[in-house]
Formats: C-alpha cells, sequence, structure tokens
C-alpha cells in the first residue's frame, strides 16, 4: 500500500522537500505527499520493453520528442506532482515551459505528447485522479496499462483481465479504447506501432 505523509504541503515546498538519490519516490497529490510503493519484477519489465519500443518509433518517425528520465508533471495551479512511468516530451515546446530550465517541471500539455502510468496498488489514482488531472492539462494521450488486473471491475471487465486503456483528448476529453489479449494498439501518437496488448503484457517473459 502506498503511505501518506501527514503534512499538507504546497507544490512549491514538496519541490525544495523532495530528497535526492534516496531511493524512495514519492509524488504529491492535492496536497499530500504519498510515499510509492516499491515496483515489483513484472512491472519493471513493462516499463523496460515500453522503454525501448516507443523511442524506437520516436527515431524512425524523426520526431522531436524524448524520454526524460526524472521530470515534475504539475496541473497547472494545483499543489500536485506526479513522476509518470513513461513521459514522451515534445522538445519543441519546453522553452514555452518557465520551470523546465532550472526544474524539469512540465505544466503544459503541448508538452507532452503521451504519458503512460503502469498501475500498481495505487489504480484508483491512475482511473480517477490523474485520469482527470491530465485531460485537464490537455495531454493528447494517456496510456494506463493495467497488466496485473488490479483495477475496478468498471474498468478492466468483470471477471478482471489485463487491460491497456488508451486515453485520446477529442474536444477536451479523453474518449476511452480498452485493448486485451491480441487487439493491436491503436495509438494517435504513433499510429504505425505494431503491439498487441499480450506482448506487453508479457514483456518478461523470454
Amino acid at each position: 500500500m502506498l503511505q501518506t505523509l501527514s503534512k499538507i504541503t504546497t507544490f512549491d515546498e514538496f519541490v525544495d522537500w523532495l530528497p535526492e538519490n534516496s531511493g524512495v519516490r514519492y509524488e504529491l497529490h492535492n496536497g499530500n505527499v504519498i510515499e510509492m510503493a516499491q515496483p515489483v519484477g513484472d512491472y519493471e519489465e513493462v516499463k523496460l520493453f515500453l522503454g525501448v519500443e516507443i523511442p524506437f518509433e520516436i527515431k524512425r518517425l524523426r520526431l522531436p520528442y524524448g524520454i526524460p528520465n526524472q521530470v515534475i508533471v504539475r496541473p497547472e495551479g494545483r499543489d500536485s506532482g506526479y513522476f509518470p512511468d513513461i513521459l514522451v516530451v515534445n522538445r519543441a515546446n519546453l522553452p514555452n515551459e518557465k520551470r523546465w530550465k532550472k526544474e524539469s517541471i512540465l505544466s503544459s500539455g503541448a508538452s507532452i505528447p503521451l504519458i503512460i502510468e503502469i498501475v500498481s496498488t495505487n489504480w484508483r489514482d491512475d482511473y480517477h485522479l490523474k485520469f482527470a488531472d491530465y485531460e485537464e492539462m490537455g495531454i493528447p494521450e494517456y496510456w494506463i496499462i493495467d497488466y496485473a488486473a488490479l483495477g475496478g471491475r468498471n474498468f478492466i471487465g468483470n471477471p478482471k483481465q489485463p487491460t491497456i486503456s488508451i486515453c485520446s483528448l477529442v474536444d477536451g476529453e479523453y474518449q476511452i479504447n480498452k485493448f486485451q489479449d491480441s487487439d493491436h494498439l491503436i495509438s494517435q501518437n504513433f499510429p504505425e506501432l505494431n503491439l498487441t496488448a499480450n506482448q506487453i503484457f508479457q514483456a518478461g517473459i523470454i
């Protein structure tokens, strides 16, 4: 489970407080500092797999994108700050980000073509809190990868099964497409991406 530290804090206090090289991940959720659970191996395998596939597409399509290691995503004006599992950055828009150079903070949806969260015990944050904030920020595409079928049945079906929810921004609202088993993913950012849901779910199987 996630542990919530008791102090309510502002975003700027959170940034100043963040410990360096602690080995512990923290996020700020509406003024609450959250200690994130240590990822398990399967979680990391999914992240490693996509950390190869997506950069390959970026390079092949010659897009001005990159995948940074440690960036805080802050919904504008909110006391929240997230460290997404995978963040695709539009480098062409970075000069418009006031806090990028000194603090690696992004607040504009125009800077973030794609954001990916891999579901763990905090599945409600991915399906509710971050969904709403990323939508409001105008982030064009948001993937929720529920490889262990942890989410609620209204999100991944009954009986539960591993599901990838790809949320695409249409007229300011996310339209959700769900992918399971051998379904081929459909991405507006990477329309030629040739991946099935199972290929991602089975990333750790050699």
